[in-house]
């Protein structure tokens, strides 16, 4: 059995800290994009998470990318986070409809990231997951009903008839149940495996023919970054969901049933605050390949820029059972 392919890679690309530490001094903005993608094989698009995209700039970003890059895209927060995934067939139809359908080829796995308040009904994700479409002629005939504010806006072709594959990133300790990741499997749905510096729910069940890993940072949230021995880890994991293995079942919620099967991995860094993003996921890729880590840059003691958002109090009030809603934005 051929192993599946790793598509290592950043979540997000446009980080003003990230210029002249990551990106040469003088790279310009509009280069940015390129210039990443010829050092990665995936980045996973955030900016369609805030707002609907339009055709035009997911077209850019094709002619931007070589020929085998691949982009994830996440799902619309209007989507998870306001309709929290009831009533959002106009939605979705919008959604698909805002451009994507420009990536072609490129267009690789969808992320719907659940906010942390949104327990598990398995109702409410059993009908979500009904809507989804699973190829891109699915996804252009869902487009074609978009309404009237994507008017003169829209993609409704599918260049390409593929498969459309979906994760899910889950925020709430409700989830760590067998009935979840059943329903999942059910569904084909991919369990994202979230590394949250022990925040949120860390699930590393298979419930797909892909997997997908974000890495929001080993001890401080989109802060901190890995390191050799943790770089080791995740690249064995990664290397065991290549060959069709699972984890052992002590990291399991429930026991595993999915055919062994070669499976591509799809892993994004998120801790971008200090920069570490980048030079984290080159490394991983290193240790992939056989090679040694490098060591960080000195230009990293340059970077200033502290965490956003502060978790301390969600935390304790999560803890304490009560969880409210965060008294700031959440970062995605």
């Amino acid at each position: 059995m051929n192993p599946g392919t790793a598509y290592i890679g950043i979540s997000g690309f446009r980080y003003p800290p990230w210029r002249g530490v990551f990106y040469p001094p003088g790279l310009k903005q509009a280069a940015e994009l390129e210039y990443a993608s010829l050092r990665f094989a995936s980045i996973e698009i955030n900016g369609s998470f805030y707002s609907l995209m339009r055709p035009e700039t997911c077209q850019a970003w094709y002619e931007q990318t070589p020929q085998h890059f691949v982009f994830g895209l996440k799902g619309s927060r209007y989507i998870t986070h306001l309709k929290r995934l009831k009533g959002v067939e106009a939605a979705l139809s919008n959604f698909f409809a805002s451009g994507l359908l420009r990536l072609r080829e490129k267009l690789g796995p969808l992320l719907w990231q659940l906010p942390p308040q949104l327990g598990f009904d398995p109702e409410r994700l059993s009908a979500f997951f009904r809507l989804l479409p699973r190829s891109t002629r699915e996804a252009a005939a869902l487009a074609e009903r978009h309404d009237h504010r994507l008017a003169g806006r829209s993609e409704v072709r599918a260049f390409h008839d593929m498969p459309l594959r979906h994760a899910l990133e889950v925020r709430h300790p409700s989830y760590a149940q067998p009935a979840f990741i059943e329903l999942a499997r059910k569904f084909r749905i991919a369990v994202c495996v979230a590394d949250s510096a022990g925040l949120f729910p860390s699930l590393f069940d298979v419930t797909a023919d892909f997997m997908y890993v974000r890495l929001h940072g080993a001890t401080e949230l989109y802060t901190s970054g890995y390191g050799a021995r943790a770089l080791e880890r995740w690249a064995q994991a990664v290397n065991a969901w290549r060959h069709g293995d699972h984890l052992p079942r002590a990291r399991l919620i429930s026991a595993p049933s999915m055919p062994a099967q070669a499976r591509d991995v799809f892993v994004y860094f998120d801790n971008d605050v200090k920069v570490r993003a980048p030079f984290d996921a080159l490394n991983l890729q290193r240790v992939l390949d056989g090679k040694r880590v490098k060591r960080l840059p000195p230009a990293l003691r340059t970077v200033t820029e502290t965490p956003r958002r502060d978790w301390a109090q969600w935390q304790a009030a999560q803890a304490a059972g009560t969880e409210p809603a965060p008294r700031v934005p959440l970062k995605p």
